[in-house]
């Protein structure tokens, strides 16, 4: 209903749309603020703030998904047109750039409810991490490829654990483009490599991203941007898995538990 309704505002009509539905989220933060009372604890105002901050972030998913839709609805006429071919290249960036404001709204909205694993036995980490960087370095239409390359380095012997493959890929994912990102912003010339090898005293295997330079930070449990907030829910995942996620000094580490 939403969508069809936005479809069919006038343009000149957008404007005012953005400007009611941001009173309207305003709206609805002094609302719950209004049931506070000197006996409220932190914990209780907390719980209520996120509960509308939740309210407020899927109502911008939706004003998102309807900026998308009309410029869809443009790039197919561009591309059915005799436009300059920087129009087409605008919109084509807009859009990505809608799509990944919205998948930030989708991080903040997953990392609000708890981790669902489906875990499977057998799960080979060298593969997956493998499969990882590959899909990475080749990019989708939304994501542009890494602008550095990633390299595995690993030792022998197997590397296998009872993992959910597809919620672990995701964590995977997130932590080595974060990784990638955080050296861009140090503008950094070392190589980034990841090093994958059993840990020697627990029967674990450890992931290491290395090559940044020494962050005053832990993106593990920062939310100072979007690839901060994804590491975070990435180390949840992993923790989840029974693991552990650290930052220490240059290397951002995650340890995971192996099958025996």
């Amino acid at each position: 209903m939403y969508l069809a309704g936005l479809i069919r505002t006038p343009v000149r009509e957008k404007r005012l749309l953005s400007y009611t539905l941001l009173d309207d989220w305003t709206g609805s933060i002094r609302s719950y603020m209004r049931t506070f009372t000197p006996d409220t604890t932190e914990k209780e105002a907390l719980e209520s703030l996120g509960r509308a901050s939740v309210q407020i972030v899927h109502d911008l998913k939706n004003q998102l998904n309807g900026l998308k839709l009309y410029a869809t609805f443009l790039r197919k006429r561009l591309e059915n047109s005799d436009r300059p071919a920087d129009e087409l290249e605008t919109v084509n960036k807009l859009i990505a750039g809608v799509e990944r404001a919205a998948a930030d709204l989708s991080t903040l909205v997953q990392y609000s409810k708890p981790i669902e694993l489906k875990k499977q036995a057998g799960v080979d980490v060298h593969k997956m991490l493998r499969n990882v960087i590959t899909n990475l370095t080749q990019g989708t239409r939304s994501t542009a490829p890494l602008s550095a390359p990633l390299v595995i380095e690993t030792e022998g012997g197997a590397v296998v654990g009872e993992f959910d493959p597809v919620v672990l890929s995701e964590a995977l994912k997130s932590i080595s483009r974060g990784a990638v990102n955080l050296r861009q912003k140090q503008q950094n010339n070392q190589p980034l490599s990841i090093m994958l090898h059993h840990d020697g005293v627990s029967s674990a295997a450890l992931i290491e991203w290395r090559g940044l330079h020494r962050l005053d930070h832990d993106p593990f449990r920062a939310f100072s941007g979007s690839d901060e907030i994804r590491m975070s829910l990435a180390a949840r995942i992993v923790e989840a898995h029974g693991g552990s996620a650290e930052h220490d000094g240059n290397v951002l580490r995650i340890k995971l538990p192996l099958q025996s």
